[in-house]
Order: C-alpha cells, then structure tokens, then sequence
C-alpha cells in the first residue's frame, strides 16, 4: 500500500495586504516626522524672499534691455541673500506664532468648557453641589489664584442667582 502526501507551502498573508501595511506605516511615519513650526516658518521664509524678489524686480525693471542677463543675476543674488539673512528670523517667528496660538486655543478650549459645565450645573442640582463644595474647598486653599470664570461662578453662588 502506497500512501501519497501532498505537501504545500501556502504564505500565511497576501502580498497586497503586507504592502498596504507597509504604506499606512510609512504614512504613520511621515505624519510623525511632521513639524508645523518648521512648515510655519519656511512658509514665512518663501513670503519674505517673495517680498524681496518682488522690491527688486521693481527696483530693475528700469534698466535696459541690454542689461536682462545682469538683472536677473541681481534678483537671484538678493533672492538667495534673503533665504540666508532670514531663515533664523522666520524660524524664530513661527515658534513663538505658533507658541501665541498654542495658549490661546487652550484659553478659548478652557473657556468654552467652563460655559459648558455651568449651563449643565444650572439644571443639575447634584452637580451645582459639587460646583458650590469644590470652589468652597478652593476658597479655603488659594483664594488669591482664582480666574474669571470661578469668581463669577462663585458671585452667582453666593448670591443664589442660579436656576434649577
């Protein structure tokens, strides 16, 4: 009696789906390596080298015709000594752009949370307790660090000028 084994070796994925993989990782990592304040600030780099391209254009659009190849040289030579003078200036501008952005998204985000929670605690009687607790707990700490939105809270609470 003769017994015949068929033995197949089968890969355990799809080629596509490995390289679909691979390409979501390499999205992955570019999105990683993605800075904005680089991108800020060589976008106000090119408008700053525009801008000078632009003064020297003008400045070189009254010389003669004859004179086309050495004003061209002109406005390259201004447009690459724009490039070197500002890079460190638009760099430094970007960050603290993007650093002035930063804290005020995160002001106008603490805000709007704080709207938030005190329209719910006017109709929530449960958590308008804990809101009176909690800033009587903060009264008793730090009274001198209160910001504007825990002042008026506290006004409104004291005063009994809340609805549920």
């Amino acid at each position: 009696m003769k017994h015949n084994f068929v033995h197949l070796e089968y890969p355990l994925t799809h080629p596509g789906v490995e390289r679909a993989e691979q390409a979501v990782a390499n999205f992955k990592r570019m999105s990683n390596s993605f800075n904005p304040t680089r991108t800020l600030a060589a976008m106000l780099l090119a408008a700053i080298v525009a801008a000078f391209v632009v003064v020297a254009d003008q400045m070189m659009a009254t010389w003669a015709d004859g004179h086309l190849l050495a004003a061209w040289v002109a406005l390259w030579a201004v447009a690459f000594a724009a490039v070197g003078l500002f890079a460190g200036v638009s760099k430094t501008l970007a960050i603290q752009a993007k650093q002035a952005l930063d804290s005020w998204s995160a002001s106008m985000a603490r805000r709007r949370s704080d709207e938030r929670l005190w329209s719910i605690a006017q109709t929530d009687a449960r958590l308008m307790s804990e809101l009176q607790s909690a800033l009587s707990r903060s009264n008793e700490d730090l009274p001198s660090l209160q910001s504007s939105t825990q002042r008026r809270v506290e006004r409104m609470l004291q005063n009994r000028q809340y609805y549920i």
